[in-house]
């Protein structure tokens, strides 16, 4: 007898997108497509990732802690202490080659793998496991390829976008100015091109491994302007009123529970400022909403195009954001350059008047009360270690899933995907060498016993431990305390303690009420610590400020 074809596997990874902002998770963006595949499949409320970007990717690909697998920090940040990383192991700034990259793994087992892993050839996708592969290698940049400061050297905003080579098809380096359409915009071109990709294959009975990572709504916030219009007036109460309706949502949708204490807003912007500055910014936030429901229509392009193929119901289909809500203000952030350069470089190539928001020649993010508003009831946002850097939203659909058409709260991690899918491919692990390469186990365990109900949680609820570690702020977690340690003004400069059953906010520090828990986890984080081959020259002084 014929045996059935093996699973399909679509990863979709949305960079920067808050908790609350698709619908089935408590939005009022149109996000259809999105609320359609929550609702035929399994939404994951309690997901954690890496506090930023890149770290978190290389967590999906490697099955395994980002400390490990070559972005134990921002490849940026590293670049701005150049000498303090160089040299030192899973700091390398790329997907390094301890680890078997889930798309190698896949194309050894027959998979057509389709698609950013690294900047240089030897370590783009289609180094490390992609058959087909069209990317903006640095990760963020203009999303309609506008980018008039890099004629002038000195003036990239980001190192790495200094460099000539930073798109890809393929094996191939492309010439931003002449081999990008003129239309191109980064979610719609992204979408087409994986429908493309999916379009041409040779084999239609091979089983593929698609990855659409998109750019949006990863600043500078940029979108058709009909798309914009359509959020007009949406968002003039400000972000109070915005988390304040996301909250009720939340709770509507049985997310979380009525009694939740929510992380108090820790800047009161809006109440500062004059009207002009409010319709500015509640322009910023409309064209991000603009971005998010572009998303959404092109998420719902690839599913049309998987059912009309006759491939949807055998796809399993991920979309999941890489960290919480960008919050930050990009003027003051170190790896941006000098005091004032990002605003002289802005004002020099862009035209950020309210009229002309939006568009490819404008430069603009919507700071951090908007970022926490959709991060709410959690505390933070994006390269936060509190659950507002670290919690995201996550949707799958795969009919064969017992669980189909329902929520799970059950606590899980991004180390999870790669195990998950070499569970439903029918792929074992990889074992100690791979591509005869020695290679690092995977710490990730699979979510399908827990899908197809044959186990009550996708981990030991009471004593599963993980750790996070970014730009010196560090969590450990067992079950459901979990400890963190953020310099002020953002933490105390010392460990803090919460039960995120009953507090999910981070709202209420009980270290000093129970100091032996709090030892036990500064414990194990000392274990992850060493575990992980961390890299922080602060660690020592950090251990003595329990």
């Amino acid at each position: 007898m014929a045996s059935a074809k093996r699973p399909n596997f679509l990863v979709i990874v949305a960079d920067d997108l808050g908790y609350s902002d698709i619908g089935c998770f408590g939005s009022e963006i149109q996000t259809p497509a999105l609320d359609r595949l929550a609702k035929a499949g399994v939404q994951l409320t309690n997901f954690h990732t890496a506090s930023a970007c890149s770290p978190t990717r290389s967590m999906l690909f490697s099955g395994t802690d980002n400390h490990i697998a070559g972005l134990g920090q921002m490849s940026e940040h590293m670049a701005h202490h150049h000498e303090a990383y160089k040299g030192r192991e899973g700091y390398e700034g790329y997907l390094n080659f301890k680890v078997a990259a889930l798309s190698e793994i896949l194309q050894d087992a027959g998979y057509h793998t389709i698609m950013h892993l690294g900047l240089q050839k030897e370590t783009a996708p289609c180094s490390r496991g992609f058959d087909k592969s069209f990317v903006f290698l640095t990760g963020c940049g203009n999303h309609f390829n506008y980018e008039p400061q890099l004629e002038d050297p000195s003036h990239g905003i980001f190192s790495p976008m200094n460099a000539a080579n930073f798109w890809m098809k393929d094996d191939q380096f492309l010439d931003r100015t002449t081999d990008i359409p003129k239309d191109f915009y980064s979610t719609t071109s992204f979408s087409d091109q994986l429908i493309d990709y999916l379009d041409e294959r040779d084999d239609k009975e091979q089983p593929f491994f698609a990855y659409l990572p998109f750019t949006a709504p990863h600043w500078p916030l940029q979108a058709p302007r009909e798309t914009i219009e359509k959020y007009k007036g949406v968002y003039d109460n400000g972000p109070a009123a915005l988390r304040t309706s996301r909250l009720k949502k939340l709770v509507e949708f049985g997310i979380i529970a009525d009694d939740v204490e929510p992380a108090p807003m820790t800047a009161e912007l809006w109440d500062k400022m004059t009207s002009e500055e409010r319709a500015e910014s509640a322009r910023k936030m409309e064209v991000f909403a603009a971005m998010v429901d572009l998303i959404d229509s092109n998420v719902g392009r690839v599913i049309d195009h998987l059912e009309s193929s006759g491939e949807l119901d055998n796809t399993f289909i991920l979309f999941m954001s890489d960290n919480g809500a960008e919050g930050a203000m990009l003027e003051a952030i170190p790896m941006m350059g000098s005091v004032g350069s990002v605003p002289k470089i802005i004002n020099k190539y862009y035209n950020n008047s309210i009229e002309n928001m939006g568009m490819s020649d404008s430069y603009i993010w919507y700071g951090s009360e908007w970022a926490m508003a959709s991060m709410a009831p959690s505390r933070g946002f994006k390269t936060w270690i509190t659950e507002g850097g670290i919690r995201c939203p996550c949707l799958i659909r795969y009919p064969s899933f017992s669980k189909s058409g329902s929520q799970t709260d059950s606590f899980s991690t991004v180390m999870d995907i790669l195990p998950t899918v070499l569970d439903l491919a029918g792929v074992p692990l990889p074992g100690s060498t791979f591509r005869g390469r020695e290679v690092v186990p995977v710490r990730g365990e699979s979510w399908v016993p827990h899908l197809s109900d044959k186990s009550v949680a996708f981990h030991d609820e009471e004593n599963h431990i993980t750790g996070w570690e970014l730009f010196g702020l560090r969590a450990i977690r067992e079950g459901y305390w979990k400890a963190l340690y953020m310099n002020a003004p953002r933490g105390k400069d010392k460990w803090e303690l919460y039960d995120l059953k009953s507090d999910p906010g981070e709202v209420h520090d009980l270290a000093d009420e129970k100091p032996e828990l709090l030892e036990r986890l500064v414990q194990h984080w000392e274990v992850y610590y060493y575990e992980t081959g961390m890299f922080d020259p602060g660690h020592e002084f950090m251990i003595t400020k329990i």
